[in-house]
């Protein structure tokens, strides 16, 4: 979110009544409360989607997508412990679906490119991205660190001191 703001985007960020404040403080134009409203039915389209998640159907992503629009997953819901075959099956239908029209449904990987990261780390110096950290545990802690993890409810990033 931070970075797509700082290249000028306006963002729209969906999430609990619990993060609304945060996502609001790390610089969404607009945030969305999925508790109280769906955007899948909100009647807006949208230019992309970056869904960290995946609980909404690959029909409805497009369905609010603009012609020409991308949905990009980097995450799935767990799907009762088959998560594997669950990321399969929706990452197979995205192909499918990306046959049929103009609108492209993706999935990408974290590829570790040393231009990226300076462009990263000089967002950083100037302040238009800010790590979000949720919790902080020592290396004796790790197991801790998991199971919290495990739980999907952490509300930025995990940090394990050494």
């Amino acid at each position: 979110m931070q970075i797509a703001k700082a290249f000028g985007a306006e963002v729209i960020g969906v999430c609990g009544p619990r993060n609304v404040e945060m996502v609001r403080s790390i610089g969404a134009n607009r945030v969305m409360d999925y508790t109280r409203e769906d955007f899948t039915k909100s009647g807006k389209q949208y230019d992309l989607i970056f869904d960290c998640i995946a609980n909404h159907s690959l029909s409805a992503f497009r369905g609010v997508l603009n012609p020409d629009g991308k949905y990009i997953m980097v995450g799935t819901a767990d799907g009762g412990g088959r998560w594997m075959f669950g990321a399969l099956a929706r990452v197979l239908g995205a192909l499918v679906l990306s046959w049929f029209g103009r609108q492209k449904l993706i999935m990408v990987g974290a590829k570790v490119v040393k231009e990226d990261l300076t462009i990263l780390g000089d967002l950083m110096k100037t302040g238009k991205v800010t790590p979000v950290i949720d919790k902080r545990y020592s290396l004796r802690e790790v197991p801790e660190a998991i199971r919290y993890l495990e739980t999907g409810h952490a509300r930025g990033k995990v940090v394990i001191i050494f």
